[in-house]
């Protein structure tokens, strides 16, 4: 009986000259996983390519629903952007990585093969969660033991297996795409004195090509969670297609950075996260007047170690698991609505409205009101103050 071996199949280069390679080295059966997380037409012809490209099965399966309510909301919530940037686009690693322990036992196969190279991230975490859900299965990851050393050379061996792909050696990018971005990698985004192609961004636009039109929009919040746009109640996958379009429309998301990889090497990307962007911006506002001073700064504290655990593949840790109870904790009141402009890449509040606000218009106004005296503040300012006026009469003594 030959072995099975479950592939993380995209359809692109990488995973699809691997179906052809494991058949040769490893005389097994190749079962292929493709999980729709949004990917959008580009899955259309993804099971006859599979199957053409030597699959001996082909699963697609949807699971929007669960990326949304289990991992981008989780996500959103938290407010974590890694190096206080990037929004976590690649968050969908670890819920693939999940299915395709649930395959493989279901199919009876003793390994798991991913596309990931040997420089970036992915192989990380992919391999952290397989570790954790199925310590007992087989990892292999052709890119650090195939013969390989570039893209051109696997368009080469993608032709001579008579392979389509999309990459070609003019327009060799890595590209990744799910509901809540799309990344761009490799060809001339590899030297940073290149700007980026103008025309490299499809899943939202430049700024200077967005609609000259102001738009208004209202998202009603509920624990953190959005529930509605423009007063219409929506599903969380819903919601993440509509902003998609409407931030697209006017530009939103753009992003082109430099980031530190969990393998030590600092990597160029271009971004594109339209709905993302709107959602942490608007999420913000309405956290600003339901969460007091010190969650809120201990949250914003606590935020850079969540992306940090989400960026680096411990999506299943357990400090990670922590840091969602203190999160949802913070989240219970978060509940309103948020009234936003777009505009040629910006997003502008317009207002924020919640039942449970903190903000007091009495209290932080300029009138003066009988729930605040002033006078107060003196008293407060001494004792507040007086450990730095001590050490301000020593360094004196000792000038």
């Amino acid at each position: 009986m030959k072995k099975k071996i479950v592939l993380a199949y995209s359809g692109g280069l990488d995973t699809s000259i691997i179906i052809p390679w494991l058949k040769e080295n490893y005389n097994c059966e190749v079962i292929t996983y493709t999980a729709d997380v949004g990917q959008g037409e580009e899955l259309d012809p993804i099971y006859e390519k599979a199957l053409k490209s030597g699959a001996d099965k082909a699963i697609i399966e949807n699971i929007q629903d669960e990326f949304v309510t289990d991992y981008l909301w989780p996500l959103l919530k938290s407010g974590a952007k890694y190096e206080t940037t990037y929004l976590l686009g690649t968050i969908s690693r670890p819920l693939i990585a999940k299915k395709l322990v649930e395959i493989a036992k279901k199919e009876g196969a003793t390994a798991i093969c991913h596309g990931a190279t040997g420089k970036g991230n992915d192989q990380v975490r992919f391999e952290l969660a397989i570790m954790q859900l199925a310590p007992e299965i087989e990892i292999i990851a052709p890119w650090r033991i195939w013969h390989f050393k570039s893209r051109e050379e696997c368009i080469d061996y993608a032709k001579k297996h008579n392979i389509l792909v999309d990459a070609t050696k003019k327009l060799p990018y890595s590209m990744d795409k799910n509901l809540w971005y799309l990344s761009h990698e490799g060809g001339v985004l590899e030297d940073c004195k290149n700007e980026a192609p103008a025309d490299i961004y499809t899943f939202t636009q430049h700024p200077k090509t967005a609609s000259d039109e102001i738009e208004e929009l209202k998202i009603e919040f509920k624990s953190g969670i959005p529930i509605a746009l423009n007063d219409k109640n929506l599903t969380g996958t819903n919601i993440m297609h509509q902003l998609n379009k409407i931030g697209k429309k006017h530009g939103i998301g753009c992003l082109d950075i430099v980031e530190n990889r969990v393998v030590g090497m600092k990597s160029r990307g271009a971004y594109e996260f339209p709905g993302a962007e709107i959602l942490y911006q608007a999420h913000k506002m309405l956290e600003s007047i339901t969460i007091d001073r010190e969650s809120m700064h201990y949250k914003n504290k606590i935020a850079l170690d969540y992306a940090d655990l989400v960026y680096d593949g411990k999506w299943f840790s357990n400090i990670k698991k922590n840091l969602d109870a203190f999160i949802d904790k913070t989240q219970e009141k978060v509940c309103g609505e948020v009234v936003i402009k777009l505009y040629k890449g910006n997003v502008f509040p317009v207002s924020i409205s919640s039942p449970y606000s903190l903000y007091n218009p009495d209290l932080a106004g300029f009138t003066m009101g009988s729930d605040y005296d002033q006078m107060d503040a003196k008293g407060f300012i001494n004792i507040f103050g007086l450990p730095l006026k001590i050490c301000g009469f020593i360094d004196k003594k000792y000038e």
